[in-house]
């Protein structure tokens, strides 16, 4: 049986939700190991003066615990 935790990381990118979804990931497994799945729960938008600025998303991520 595997033991899985469970965090939860705010992301951001100028470019999409997948890119700041990527990010989230990436920064993440910097010091977590064993990743095993993402889980995107938010998404949401910074817009300036009717353009959109900034994407970001609100991910759970799954990890073994060994």
């Amino acid at each position: 049986m595997a033991v899985l935790k469970v965090i939860e990381i705010l992301a951001s990118s100028n470019e999409s939700w997948e890119d700041a979804t990527r990010n989230a990931v990436k920064e993440a497994s910097k010091s977590v190991k064993n990743i095993r799945s993402v889980y995107v729960q938010e998404h949401s938008c910074v817009v300036d003066n009717g353009d959109i600025t900034q994407f970001r998303v609100n991910v759970k991520i799954t990890f073994e615990v060994k």
